[in-house]
């Protein structure tokens, strides 16, 4: 599913390109399913981190090792495998084959199919980078976590609840329910209700949202709690953390076999698991991205392509 412009989903086309081979320390992957995450969407309008295309997008997959390159030790053709290929660079997933570095990927968990867990590295490594490797989330404290029941938000909940957490998210009223069959303690509807109009204090807020909803966020956090944006907040953030003494960071996700490892571990002990919200085949690609675009799906969006 390829591109040569920027622009609408209109501009992505199903295109014949040479079979990749792999390099250094890389493995060739045979894709059988890719998840579709918000960057993939704003990468297709815009020049953002990746250079102006022709450009294949997708950083989630998992599929079947097909081939090895040399000094790679850690798997084997034959090998089912997912995860998130290095982001922003090293995008590519939305095809038939991709190759990618040995070490962004893990054993894909047996109990899940392929569409399960291409919905699972991006946005799971998200949460997981963000609850447990920046905010240092443990049991007892109580997390907020905006836009609770998207990609990253429903897959942040159950991390979480795994931590031992009091979980509080915002989403629509009618998802509410979805929300606390995943173990959230607490929803908020940010349609009708202010998330701010409370005495509850949180030790970490997740917020996916940024602009005024970062900087609103730092009021309801303690002092000494944590803010951590996946997207930039608006001018005065930093300084209303300062101010109410609390650490506000903004997080890019970066690919990570031992967050990869532990999201597997979490999948098959049965902790964790994506929602599923529509699948697509490769050759319906544009389709997706109209769905996606609309910014009300619930969990993740994943194209099939084997």
């Amino acid at each position: 599913m390829h591109q040569t412009a920027l622009g609408g989903p209109e501009v992505l086309r199903l295109t014949e390109l040479p079979r990749p081979a792999p390099g250094l320390g890389e493995i060739l992957v045979a894709v059988h399913a890719a998840g579709l995450n918000p960057t993939d969407f704003k990468h297709r309008a815009m020049s953002r981190f990746l250079p102006p295309p022709p450009l294949t997008l997708g950083w989630d997959v998992s599929g079947t090792v097909v081939e090895t390159g040399f000094g790679v030790t850690l798997f084997q053709p034959g090998d089912e495998v997912f995860g998130m290929l290095p982001y922003p660079y090293g995008v590519g997933s939305h095809a038939e084959y991709v190759t990618g570095p040995t070490r962004a990927f893990a054993a894909k968990p047996a109990g899940i199919d392929h569409v399960q867990a291409a919905a699972l590295p991006l946005a799971a490594l998200t949460a997981w980078q963000a609850l447990v490797d920046t905010a240092d989330l443990r049991a007892g404290q109580r997390v907020l976590i905006h836009a609770a029941a998207g990609g990253v938000g429903h897959l942040a909940v159950q991390i979480a609840k795994e931590r031992g957490a009091h979980v509080t998210g915002t989403a629509s009223a009618p998802k509410h329910d979805f929300l606390r069959e995943l173990g959230a303690d607490a929803c908020v509807d940010y349609r009708s209700e202010d998330f701010t109009d409370t005495d509850e204090r949180y030790d970490v807020v997740l917020d996916a949202l940024g602009g005024e909803t970062a900087t609103r966020s730092v009021s309801v956090l303690r002092p000494g709690g944590t803010l951590v944006s996946l997207l930039p907040g608006a001018e005065d953030t930093r300084a209303a953390a300062e101010k109410a003494q609390v650490r506000a960071v903004t997080l890019l996700v970066e690919h990570d076999q031992a967050g990869m490892r532990a999201i597997a571990e979490l999948v098959e002990r049965g902790r964790l698991r994506a929602h599923v919200s529509g699948t697509f085949p490769l050759a319906e690609g544009a389709r997706a991205h109209v769905q996606g675009e609309t910014g009300r799906t619930t969990g993740k969006l994943v194209i099939t392509v084997r």
